[in-house]
């Protein structure tokens, strides 16, 4: 008898333990502070529903920032990410939120610095040899400039929110080569613009390493969801909406960046 109440009373104290470290590592999670940095890959454009109240920013309630803030309640988020921005646009207008605070920060840039919405336009407009030499000079750009530009955000921001974990997305590839289009760029034009895109993703991640942040592939998860796959997560070229042209769409954030970030966030 006594050793069933001993045991009883062990196993209500147990569980009691179990309930409070339960309910503290809630705690814990629900007062995260997250402030969302980036350019159009982080404010959701091509998924639509955009924010009026945010302009040409585009951001949506759609962009895997505002998923995972939707899904896990952070005591406060902060959503600055723009399309069209640059690393010095973000260091200009976008960290007015980050301080001691902060918890979490999470950033896509730099495309937009290599140019890359040139080299699409470039590639679709005009001939495979301008098109996979304007790739080139994106290449050359990552080499020679990008790198001092990425460390001039991520120094900043670690500055300005010094106790923060940060991770850095990188960008999908865009083609899947020989796959179903039959019309459209090469397949040496998309093989060359799938090369840069790993390209910029591999200085982006030394970079982000240099500086103690967290880099996040999203191209695992957009493996076989590729234009040119049959289920893409991207948009083509849309001639009607031109801006929306090579962003994911919705289903890109949920199904491809939110998972990514949701690993190591």
């Amino acid at each position: 008898m006594k050793l069933s109440r001993v045991a009883a009373l062990s196993s209500s104290l147990l569980l009691g333990a179990v309930l409070a470290l339960t309910g503290a590592g809630q705690a814990q999670a629900a007062a995260v502070d997250y402030v969302a940095l980036g350019d159009s890959y982080s404010s959701g454009v091509g998924s639509g529903s955009y924010d009026g109240s945010s302009g040409d920013c585009k951001r949506t309630p759609k962009a895997y920032p505002a998923l995972w803030a939707a899904a896990n309640s952070p005591s406060s988020f902060a959503f600055t990410a723009c399309s069209g921005a640059r690393t010095g646009d973000v260091t200009s207008g976008q960290l007015g939120p980050l301080n001691a605070s902060t918890d979490l920060v999470s950033i896509t840039i730099g495309g937009n610095d290599a140019g890359f919405a040139d080299v699409m336009t470039t590639c679709v407009l005009q001939s495979e040899s301008t098109c996979v030499n304007r790739v080139n000079q994106a290449r050359a750009y990552v080499d020679s400039t990008l790198p001092g530009k990425l460390d001039a955000v991520y120094s900043a921001i670690r500055a300005k929110a010094p106790g923060a974990r940060v991770v850095v997305l990188g960008y999908p590839r865009f083609y899947k080569l020989s796959g179903s289009c039959v019309t459209g760029l090469s397949e040496a034009e998309r093989t060359a613009i799938n090369s840069a895109s790993d390209y910029l993703n591999a200085a982006t991640a030394k970079r982000a390493g240099a500086h103690g942040f967290t880099f996040a592939s999203v191209v695992p998860q957009f493996t076989g969801h590729e234009i040119c796959s049959g289920s893409a997560w991207l948009h083509s070229v849309n001639w009607l909406n031109i801006g929306e042209s090579y962003h994911p769409t919705a289903a890109g954030q949920s199904g491809g960046y939110l998972p990514a970030f949701r690993a190591v966030a």
